[in-house]
C-alpha cells in the first residue's frame, strides 16, 4: 500500500443535487457545505442530540429540531433511525412544541432521554416500550416561565408518541431546571436521572422504580469549569484501557458559549457512583475537556446498547451557540458528529477520556488515493508527525484560503487554524485557532482527520485529544498538502475517499 509523501491533491468540492428551496439567505451556498457522512436534517434547524437509544436492531437519534425554520425556535424532537449509526432514515417529528389554548403559554420540547422500559411504568402494551423523558420549557411571548421534566411513550418503536396525562413527572418550580439523562442502574434495579440547575453549576440526581415518581438523591458541583452555565449532563461507566475488568464512572456536561471568549464546549469528571452519589476522584479537579474545538457540544451516549457490543458511544452537536444561527448553510443548519466510542486510559496526569471514531465508519472507505486525482471533499486522513519544530497538513488550500492542522514541538501544542478557511466573516468569533497540549508517543504525533465538506474532526494519538471545527471554504477547488517548517521532508500520510450516506 503506497504512502503519500508531500502530495498536493487537487480536490473538487462535491456537487450535491437536491432541489433548492424557493428562497435562499444572502451569501449562503446551498448544499455545498452539506456533509456527506455526518448526520444533518433534510432541512431546517437542529441542535442537541436527544434520546440516543438502541432497540431491536435500530439506533434511534432524536434531536432538537425546528420544523418551521432554519434558526432556533419552536423546539421539538426530530427523529431518525439507522442500522449502523451512519446511514440514517429520516422519520416524522416525534414530539412537537404545543400550545395551551387557555393560558396562551406554549411548551417547547427541550433536551432529554429515550430509554427502553420493561414496563416498570405500566405504560407498555407489550413486554417493553420506548419512553422519552424531556424538559418541558414553558414560555409566553418568547419569555421562559418555567422548566420541568415530562414523559411521553411509544409502543411502536418510536414511530408515534403519547404524552403522559399526568405530566410533569418532576417539577421543582424553577425557571431553569433541565436536560434529564435517564438510565437503568442494574446493581440496585432502579432508574437514575441526572438533571442540571444551570446557573448554580449543579448536577442533581434522582431515582425511580417506575419512571413516574422521582426521589432526589444528591447533588454534584460546582467543580471544574464554572465560567459558563452547565447543560446536558450524562453519567456512564467506562472501561479502563489495558486494565481488564476495571471501570470508572464519568460525568460529562456542556457549558454555554459566551461571545468573545476562548472556550471549549464540554467538560468531564472521573470518579465513583454508588447509586446515590457521584464523587470525583479529585475533589479539586481542574477543568478537563472532551473536545478542544469550538464545534462539539451537548454530547450524550446511547442507552440500551447490546451487551455483546460492549461499547459506550457518544454523538455531539457540531455547532456553537455564539454563531449557530448564522453559519452559511441552507436549507439546513446544524449537524451531528461522527459517533465516538469512549474509554478511559491511565496517563501520567491520571485517568483521561479516550475517543475513537466507531469502526463502522471504515465501511465508507472507497479507495485509497495513491496519485494526484480529482476527488470529493469527504475524506479520511491518517498522518504521523515527527515532532520536528512545526509540521502538519493544510486542508482546503487554494488562492488565499487554507485550514491548517499542525503541531508545535516547542510547547507540545496541536492546533487547528481556521482564520483563513474561507467564509469567516459571518460572525466576529468564528475565525480562530484551537489548541490542545499533546505529548509525543515514541517521538511521534499520530493524527486521524475526518474532513467532510464543512466539518473537520481531528483525533490525536488514538483518541487522547480531539478538535472539532466547522470551516466554510469558498473556492470551488483546493489542495491538500503537508508541510514542515524545520527543513525536514514533509510528513507522509494516507488518504481515503469516503462515500456519501446522504439519501440512504
Amino acid at each position: 500500500m503506497k504512502i503519500i509523501n508531500s502530495l498536493s491533491i487537487l480536490v473538487l468540492l462535491a456537487a450535491c443535487q437536491p432541489e433548492k428551496p424557493a428562497q435562499q439567505e444572502a451569501n449562503s451556498q446551498p448544499e455545498k457545505y452539506r456533509p456527506a457522512y455526518h448526520f444533518t436534517p433534510e432541512k431546517n434547524w437542529t441542535n442537541d442530540p436527544n434520546g440516543l437509544v438502541y432497540y431491536e436492531g435500530e439506533y434511534h437519534l432524536f434531536y432538537q429540531y425546528n420544523p418551521y425554520g432554519d434558526k432556533w425556535g419552536h423546539m421539538s424532537w426530530g427523529h431518525a433511525v439507522s442500522s449502523d449509526m451512519l446511514h440514517w432514515q429520516h422519520l416524522p417529528v416525534a414530539l412537537e412544541e404545543y400550545p395551551d389554548p387557555i393560558t396562551g403559554d406554549s411548551t417547547m420540547i427541550f433536551s432529554g432521554t429515550a430509554i427502553i422500559d420493561n414496563n416498570t411504568s405500566g405504560l407498555c402494551e407489550g413486554k417493553d416500550c420506548m419512553i422519552a423523558i424531556y424538559t418541558s420549557n414553558v414560555h409566553k411571548d418568547n419569555q421562559g416561565l418555567t422548566q420541568h421534566q415530562s414523559l411521553a411513550y411509544s409502543n411502536d418503536k418510536g414511530r408515534t408518541w403519547k404524552r403522559y396525562d399526568k405530566n410533569p413527572i418532576l417539577d421543582i418550580k424553577r425557571k431553569d431546571f433541565r436536560d434529564p439523562k435517564v438510565f437503568w442502574y442494574e446493581p440496585q434495579q432502579k432508574w437514575i436521572m441526572a438533571t442540571v440547575i444551570p446557573d448554580l453549576f449543579k448536577v442533581r440526581f434522582y431515582e425511580s422504580k417506575n419512571l413516574l415518581e422521582w426521589k432526589q438523591l444528591s447533588e454534584f458541583g460546582p467543580l471544574g469549569d464554572i465560567t459558563r452555565i452547565w447543560e446536558c449532563p450524562d453519567l456512564y461507566e467506562l472501561p479502563i484501557d489495558n486494565q481488564p475488568g476495571k471501570t470508572k464512572w464519568v460525568l460529562s456536561l456542556s457549558g454555554g458559549h459566551p461571545a468573545g471568549s476562548k472556550f471549549v464546549g464540554m467538560q468531564y469528571f472521573v470518579g465513583q457512583f454508588d447509586g446515590k452519589n457521584f464523587v470525583a476522584d479529585d475533589p479539586k479537579q481542574p477543568a478537563m475537556y472532551i473536545d478542544h474545538g469550538k464545534d462539539f457540544y451537548a454530547g450524550i451516549v446511547f442507552n440500551n446498547m447490546p451487551k455483546e457490543d460492549g461499547r459506550t458511544i457518544m454523538i455531539g452537536w457540531v455547532n456553537n451557540w455564539t454563531y449557530a444561527n448564522e453559519v452559511p448553510t441552507s436549507p439546513w443548519r446544524g449537524a451531528m458528529s461522527v459517533p465516538r466510542a469512549l474509554s478511559l486510559k491511565e496517563t501520567e496526569a491520571g485517568l483521561r477520556l479516550i475517543q475513537t471514531p466507531v469502526k463502522e465508519i471504515e465501511s465508507l472507505r472507497t479507495e485509497m488515493v495513491t496519485d494526484t486525482i480529482s476527488l470529493e471533499s469527504s475524506v479520511e486522513i491518517e498522518l504521523e508527525l515527527n515532532a520536528s519544530q512545526e509540521e502538519g497538513i493544510k486542508l482546503f488550500e487554494s488562492e488565499g484560503e487554507e485550514t491548517i492542522v499542525g503541531y508545535r514541538v516547542a510547547d507540545h501544542i496541536l492546533f487547528l487554524d481556521r482564520r483563513k478557511s474561507g467564509n469567516v466573516s459571518f460572525n466576529a468569533d468564528f475565525a480562530s485557532i484551537e489548541e490542545v497540549s499533546v505529548m509525543p508517543v515514541d517521538g511521534k504525533i499520530k493524527l486521524r482527520i475526518f474532513v467532510d465538506q464543512s466539518i473537520i474532526e481531528v483525533f490525536a494519538n488514538d483518541g487522547e485529544a480531539t478538535i472539532s471545527d466547522y470551516v466554510f471554504p469558498e473556492s470551488s477547488s483546493y489542495k491538500i498538502e503537508t508541510y514542515n517548517k524545520g527543513g525536514s521532508p514533509a510528513p507522509q500520510f494516507k488518504l481515503w475517499k469516503l462515500k456519501s450516506v446522504q439519501g440512504n
